[in-house]
């Protein structure tokens, strides 16, 4: 590994730890050499990938977190203060997306659907971003935001999901004005990942079908691979990056 990609010595902490591209990104951060904080709402899922990552001869610090609750945010970043002497890099990965089955726009609940994707997805990004600003700016940090394809394009029926996946990539862009040049602050924008959150769509044929052919490469992603983006982006290979937004979809946005 080239020395630009070494994060010995960085303290990185990883909403939506627990499983898929947040479980990943947590592992691959740590591969480079980062003392890494997992965390997620379920204790004993977050503590399964901080075992690994220990049992892999990394650092790692399991936490629970409800991005939503403002409090449990706070302390997230004191746990992993305490634990590691600061935070130098922050994924935000923590994200739902309501059934897109009920997604016509006069179906979606405004409070159920909407507010509640809208609560977690975009407000506890911003949470979390404020919540570690002090630790970012001072030690001259990476905040990465996880959007994704659905915050450059439109889907159908995933409008909750859509709107709050926008506002991330423009939260992205204004934060990187307003924290350059102490804290470099991008996002990576996954296509279609190879995770439980898609296995009823993959499960189904024709949907299957219907996004591979919307899909240049003809292939859903290995969440590893959306854990090699973040590893650059945390890292000084990144020095010059900010306020951008990487797609890593397979060529999706590319049409």
């Amino acid at each position: 590994m080239h020395d630009e990609f070494d994060l010995s010595g960085r303290v990185a902490v990883v909403t939506g730890g627990s499983r898929g591209i947040g479980r990943a990104i947590a592992e691959g951060l740590a591969g480079a050499g980062a003392a890494v904080v997992p965390a997620a709402r379920t204790r004993g899922d977050v503590e399964t990938v901080a075992e690994t990552i220990r049992e892999a001869g990394g650092e790692a610090r399991a936490a629970t977190v409800d991005v939503t609750d403002e409090d449990s945010v706070e302390a997230l970043f004191e746990e992993a203060v305490d634990a590691f002497g600061g935070v130098d890099v922050v994924v935000n990965n923590a994200g739902v997306n309501p059934d897109p089955a009920l997604g016509r726009p006069e179906r979606v609940d405004l409070d159920d659907g909407f507010d509640s994707t809208v609560d977690v997805n975009l407000r506890g990004a911003f949470a979390c971003a404020q919540a570690s600003a002090e630790y970012l700016v001072d030690g001259g940090g990476s905040l990465i935001n996880v959007a994704s394809v659905g915050g450059l394009v439109g889907l159908p029926r995933q409008h909750p999901y859509v709107a709050s996946k926008h506002g991330l990539v423009g939260l992205t862009k204004s934060m990187a004005l307003d924290w350059a040049p102490e804290v470099r602050v991008n996002a990576i924008a996954p296509g279609y990942v190879a995770t439980d959150l898609i296995e009823e769509a993959m499960e189904n044929e024709d949907i299957r079908q219907s996004l591979l052919d919307r899909t240049p490469l003809e292939r859903f992603a290995d969440p590893d691979e959306i854990a090699g983006p973040a590893v650059f982006l945390a890292s000084d290979a990144a020095s010059y990056v900010t306020g951008s937004v990487l797609s890593v979809d397979g060529g999706w946005t590319s049409r």
